[in-house]
């Protein structure tokens, strides 16, 4: 039996009158890489948002490693979340702190450990993601594609067991886009990460993920290799 690592149950979103979701149920399995695609606006962005518990679906379940993860306490739901990452479309990185900062900024709030510790985690994380010596570099004096790189380090810095990316290769050259796709694809094979990933870009698909949901008209039509 497939070990399913996140279950969306019939789940349903609209904002006023626009109905976004309408009964999506999707089972992804531990250690896949899974691209959800469709057009602008069908809902791919809200399904993550509802995966990491920013938004509550109307109707319906989210189930994490079998916890509903919109009916659970605080401290259980942040549990969950610990154990996620997430690559946002631009990056997202404080632009006030340096690269060393960023990375960790998870370790510093949710860990005990030490100052040498963490410095040895930063470290290694950056170099996973092909990264050496930019600890002490602004985000501003990296260029799209380091930046991307030193998102997913962050991402990854308290070992998640699923990292969800958001358009990852939007904005970079198709070089580095490549480049993203491979980092996609090493990090799980290297960790066995379960990875959640919303594309556009078509090559980047059928390059990396090992399944494919189409998302239209508020349901996946569409779920396979």
């Amino acid at each position: 039996m497939k070990d399913v690592h996140v279950k969306l149950e019939n789940v349903y979103k609209s904002f006023g009158p626009k109905h976004i979701l309408r009964g999506i149920n999707l089972d992804i399995q531990r250690g896949e890489i899974i691209y959800i695609i469709g057009k602008s606006g069908s809902g791919k962005s809200v399904t993550l948002k509802n995966i990491t518990g920013l938004m509550r679906p109307d109707n319906g379940r989210i189930l994490i490693d079998g916890y509903d993860i919109h009916n659970v306490d605080d401290n259980m739901l942040n549990e969950i979340r610990q154990k996620m990452g997430v690559l946002f479309q631009m990056a997202a990185l404080f632009d006030s702190m340096p690269v060393f900062e960023n990375v960790a900024f998870a370790p510093r709030r949710f860990t005990k450990m030490g100052e040498e510790e963490i410095k040895n985690l930063v470290r290694g994380k950056l170099e996973l993601v092909g990264l050496k010596g930019v600890e002490n570099l602004n985000p501003s004096a990296l260029s799209g594609g380091m930046q991307k790189r030193v998102g997913l380090a962050r991402a990854i810095a308290l070992d998640p067991e699923t990292v969800l990316y958001d358009e990852p290769t939007t904005g970079v050259d198709p070089i580095l886009g490549a480049a993203v796709d491979d980092l996609i694809s090493s990090l799980n094979a290297k960790t066995g990460v379960t990875s959640i990933v919303i594309s556009h870009d078509m090559t980047s698909v059928f390059r990396t993920a090992h399944r494919i949901a189409m998302l239209y008209d508020g349901v996946f039509r569409l779920v396979g290799t």
